[in-house]
């Protein structure tokens, strides 16, 4: 398993977009939407905002108009998500707009998010270092945020291999290690920025929100599948032999529809 077999970035965004929209814990909005009243456009500013998943999902589910601010890093992921805002309103049929603004948003200070109502992201943490963390949350500070879809490290595949504990384990290790310097925390970003929020006195509530897929999510079961494996074997080059009968069952029983797997996330609201 290597990491050239799996799919481009934006293509595995798409593809994950659905599951990542039924997993988000939508009762945490009960705390966002008294906030967005009004008729001026409520600024919301979306971190690490990729093809615009969670922009899209939220707008939709947000009274009242919107303007939101998408960052990124890629240029080419922000112009597939100011396209796909196209056409969406809000809940109440209020319109949204869109702008983006491309740069490092680990860099971001409070004076840029200060034009702010609502501050988001999703499936981002896991791909900070702690230092990172704590300028995000020291720049979001002052204003309700929502991080969705941040991995815990667990997972859950039915029915069980006596294999799945050990590329479980590689695969977080691969997730916690040390990129260009910065020591990324993986599944330990979330409980590293709920503590960054309480030390600036800011309450956090905290949801699980698990894909769960099953047959009828086999392509994004087969995708995840190979790139779990391809991690977990980039970090311990010892499982890439066990790993390829392991890759073929488990794929031909995602493709039959016999395997069924749990990943673990955890959404956070700090500010309320």
């Amino acid at each position: 398993m290597t990491a050239e077999e799996t799919l481009p970035f934006a293509d595995w965004l798409r593809l994950r977009e659905p599951a990542d929209a039924a997993a988000r814990a939508e009762d945490l909005l009960d705390a966002v939407r008294p906030r967005l009243t009004g008729d001026v456009p409520t600024v919301i500013h979306d971190l690490g905002s990729g093809t615009g998943s969670m922009s899209r999902w939220l707008a939709a589910r947000l009274p009242g108009p919107q303007h939101w601010v998408l960052h990124d890093r890629d240029a080419d992921l922000l112009a597939r998500a100011a396209e796909g805002m196209t056409g969406v309103r809000a809940a109440d049929g209020a319109p949204v707009t869109v702008r983006t603004r491309c740069g490092d948003l680990t860099r971001l200070t409070a004076a840029d998010l200060a034009d702010g109502a609502l501050i988001t992201a999703s499936a981002l943490l896991d791909m900070l270092s702690a230092e990172e963390i704590e300028r995000v949350v020291a720049a979001c500070v002052g204003r309700p945020a929502l991080f969705a879809i941040s991995v815990t490290g667990r997972v859950r595949l039915t029915p069980a291999d006596p294999l799945d504990e050990a590329v479980e384990a590689a695969f977080n290790d691969h997730q916690r290690r040390t990129v260009d310097g910065r020591r990324l925390l993986g599944p330990d970003a979330a409980a590293a920025t709920a503590a960054a929020f309480a030390r600036h006195g800011v309450d956090v509530r905290e949801r699980p929100s698990p894909w769960r897929l099953g047959p009828e999510q086999a392509d994004l079961t087969a995708e995840w599948l190979r790139g779990w494996l391809a991690a977990a074997c980039e970090q311990r080059p010892d499982l890439a032999g066990p790993a390829e009968a392991y890759a073929r069952h488990r794929l031909a029983d995602a493709a039959a529809g016999r395997l069924t797997v749990l990943v673990e996330h955890t959404d956070l609201f700090a500010g309320g």
